[in-house]
């Protein structure tokens, strides 16, 4: 018993784990198919988002509106500052003038020219009006006696009426005459308002440009500052072409029709000139409106044949600048369509009058750059790109 007793080895039970539980299925729940066709939930998706992207636009728009005493002015700045800024950076850079003495020297150039001009014009129109308003005075009695005598035959008691009629809807308006004055009165001061507005922020956009633009970056999420540093500095090279290009534009406009005015003989040929030029800033559509007036002064002082010579001159001159100088100049600056520039211009003469024509494409211009360079197409060369690259490393 004892030998069996401590020979006997305990029998060791093993007990087996239990086998995994197998995962429930997930429950699908089925949802109701919508009634809504997939075209259009997506079309009210868009929708929605368009007329908060319009609402937002609009607002913006109309509060710039509100405020364009101030706003027109800063962009106003902003478009000289681009224009002038390579003037300036030269003086200080190779000719040595200090910074402060390179943007003073620039800014008192540019309107030294801009006053020699309004004053050469000026003094055209004093020594010149006078004949003209002759000649105007003159052309009107033989327009009167031609409807006395010509093919129409009206009487002198007919014209006698109408120019009484006249004169009593002038008498009638001077009331409104007058009020319209003092409005002018008004606009003058805000004309003087921005314009010590346009050279205090062009002295300073000259001076410290890039310091203020850092600052502005600086507003931004530190994630998206480096690809709008790039895009500002992309849209003020593109801001600076439209402004070259634009004036060499003008300019060749100007010296056209001012020439062939001269030519000519009729009278006011420099202020008829300079008016083009400015004219022609407001693309499209300012060339036509002062070409329109030199034949006007044309048709006045040397009667139907001038003045169908001056249009002539006026159409050959908008082809030269529609057909060689736009396409070959302005598409190189701005890369914009022709249609893109004519409804930007009507957009913006609707929007803020000859001011809102006059800024609606360099606008456009700017925008269209800095969307391009989000949308990964950098429309730079390559050492001005290696360049960007460097002053947009540090954020």
């Amino acid at each position: 018993m004892g030998l069996l007793g401590k020979g006997r080895t305990r029998d060791v039970v093993t007990t087996a784990a239990p086998p995994p539980a197998r995962p429930e299925p997930p429950v699908v729940t089925t949802q109701p198919a919508s009634s809504v066709p997939e075209p259009v939930r997506v079309a009210s998706e868009w929708s929605w988002r368009a007329i908060v992207i319009a609402i937002a636009v609009g607002a913006l728009v109309i509060g710039l509106v509100q405020l364009k005493t101030v706003v027109v002015p800063v962009l106003v700045a902003a478009l000289l500052a681009a224009l002038l800024s390579p003037v300036a950076g030269w003086l200080h850079v190779r000719a040595g003038f200090p910074k402060v003495l390179a943007v003073v020297t620039t800014m008192v150039v540019t309107l030294g020219v801009l006053v020699g001009l309004v004053t050469l014009a000026g003094n055209s129109i004093v020594s010149g009006i006078s004949e003209l308003r002759d000649r105007a005075i003159a052309g009107f009695e033989d327009a009167l006696a031609w409807l006395s005598s010509g093919p129409l035959r009206l009487d002198e008691v007919t014209l006698t009426d109408w120019l009484d009629q006249l004169q009593e809807q002038a008498g009638s308006n001077a009331e409104q005459i007058l009020s319209g004055a003092l409005s002018l009165t008004s606009s003058a001061g805000h004309v003087l308002a921005g314009a010590l507005i346009t050279l205090f922020c062009l002295f300073f956009f000259l001076l410290e440009g890039r310091t203020i633009w850092t600052w502005l970056v600086g507003l931004f999420p530190r994630t998206a500052r480096a690809r709008v540093d790039g895009a500002g500095l992309r849209s003020w090279i593109s801001l600076g072409s439209y402004a070259r290009t634009q004036i060499l534009v003008a300019f060749v406009d100007g010296i056209g029709i001012g020439l062939g005015a001269w030519l000519l003989g009729v009278p006011l040929a420099i202020p008829l000139g300079i008016l083009v030029f400015v004219g022609a800033f407001i693309p499209i559509i300012g060339a036509l409106i002062s070409g329109a007036v030199a034949v006007a002064v044309a048709l006045v002082d040397g009667g139907l044949v001038r003045a169908v010579v001056m249009l002539l001159i006026v159409l050959a001159v908008q082809q030269v600048e529609g057909h060689l100088l736009q396409p070959l100049l302005m598409s190189r600056a701005l890369k914009l369509h022709p249609v893109a520039v004519l409804l930007a211009v009507a957009t913006g003469t609707l929007a803020g009058g000859i001011v809102g024509a006059l800024l609606a494409v360099p606008v456009i211009a700017v925008a269209n750059t800095a969307i391009k360079y989000l949308n990964g197409k950098d429309p730079v060369p390559e050492p001005v790109r290696l360049e960007f690259e460097e002053l947009t490393a540090r954020w």
